[in-house]
This record gives structure tokens, C-alpha cells and sequence, in this order.
């Protein structure tokens, strides 16, 4: 059975979400930020070195990092059903859209956000970089996500599990209205019923809410 190692207010919600989708068994273990320092807790380091989650146990291996651990699940469990054909056109986008998830779009929104969080607001280098890197991104995404439901593929496919976290938390916070096509996408996975129930789960599992 999988089981995932779950930090609640974290990007597990994509782990959470995809296993709901997959309807595989699988088993959550739930750890709780720290109320002060929001940082994840030292228990999880029992479980991988880095101390962060998602973290998954599967076939007697522990396993971290967003990217491999959504690809890991497809391939064992969805590969028909949730990635284009590794011999498509379209797979090498399904490729790039999983990493512009973490790599790209990640960069500027972590600075906002941990700038925001240390109260920095007279560093013009910073935040001017800030906000020309996260317009500049997420105009590309937007153009790209014009006329479209999903990002590849015109289905539900991995990289719309690793495009979520982020882009619905933006659209939670008003913060997209001037990217209609992302703010179109970000609300229509939210509706998806097994992202709400792995919403529900993460309520669940939030012991700050």
C-alpha cells in the first residue's frame, strides 16, 4: 500500500489529490507545521533526511520531491490514463509543464512570498525582479492556456496535479484577475470532485484550522 507523509499547507495537496484521482489504497500519515515558525516539524526527518513532504513509502522505498513522486505514481498506476504516450507529440509538453511547476513558476512566488513574510519592502531589486519574473510567467501560461480546459492533451494529465497547488492558491487570493485563462483553469480543476475530496482530507488533516 502507499503511503504518504502529509504536512498539512503544503504542496502534498498535489500528492493528496493525485492519489484520490487514482483510487489506489493507500494509507496518510499527518504532520502539522509549527504555529510559529510555520516550518515543518523535526519529526519528519525520521522518515527522509530532508525533513519535508510530500514523502511517499512504496515497495519498501521512501521517496520525496513533487515531480518524481507525481511521475512515479502515473507510471505505476494511470500511465494510459494521465500522461500523453511517451511517442506523441505531446509528451515532450507534458514534460516541460511538470517542471515549469517547480522550477519556473516556483522561483518568483517562493521570494514573494518569504519577502512578504520578513517584511521587506525598500529592496527594489528585489521586488521589481519579483514582479517582472512572476508577469512574464504567468502571461506565457496564460497565452497558453487560452481556449483550453487542461494544460496537454485536452485531459486531466500530471501536469495539471503539479500546475494546481499553486495556481488555485493565487486564484483563492484574487490574484489572478488579470490572467483570465489561468484564473478559467485554476477554478475548473478546483471543481474536479477528486480534488475536493482531497481538499476535504487536508481540511481534515490541518489541525491550525
Amino acid at each position: 500500500m502507499i503511503k504518504l507523509h502529509h504536512l498539512n499547507q503544503s504542496r502534498s495537496l498535489r500528492i493528496l489529490w493525485l492519489l484520490e484521482e487514482l483510487g489506489q489504497p493507500y494509507e496518510v500519515v499527518s504532520y502539522q507545521r509549527d504555529a510559529t515558525t510555520h516550518l515543518a516539524p523535526q519529526s519528519l526527518k525520521q522518515v527522509h533526511p530532508l525533513g519535508k513532504s510530500p514523502v511517499i513509502e512504496l515497495d519498501g522505498q521512501v521517496l520525496a520531491e513533487s515531480v518524481a513522486i507525481t511521475e512515479l505514481l502515473i507510471e505505476r498506476f494511470a500511465a494510459d490514463t494521465l500522461r500523453p504516450a511517451p511517442q506523441s507529440a505531446e509528451y515532450g509538453k507534458y514534460l516541460q509543464w511538470m517542471n515549469f511547476a517547480e522550477s519556473s513558476i516556483m522561483v518568483p512566488l517562493l521570494l514573494e512570498l518569504f519577502v512578504n513574510k520578513a517584511g521587506i519592502t525598500d529592496n527594489e531589486f528585489l521586488s521589481g525582479y519579483i514582479a517582472k519574473e512572476k508577469h512574464n510567467l504567468l502571461s506565457y501560461l496564460n497565452d497558453e492556456l487560452e481556449g483550453k480546459s487542461f494544460i496537454v492533451s485536452d485531459k486531466l494529465t500530471g501536469a495539471d496535479f503539479m500546475l494546481s497547488f499553486d495556481l488555485i492558491m493565487l486564484a483563492q487570493r484574487g490574484l489572478l484577475n488579470d490572467y483570465p485563462h489561468i484564473k478559467a483553469y485554476a477554478d475548473s480543476l478546483s471543481n474536479i470532485d477528486s480534488y475536493q475530496r482531497a481538499l476535504q482530507l487536508e481540511a481534515q488533516y490541518d489541525a491550525s484550522k
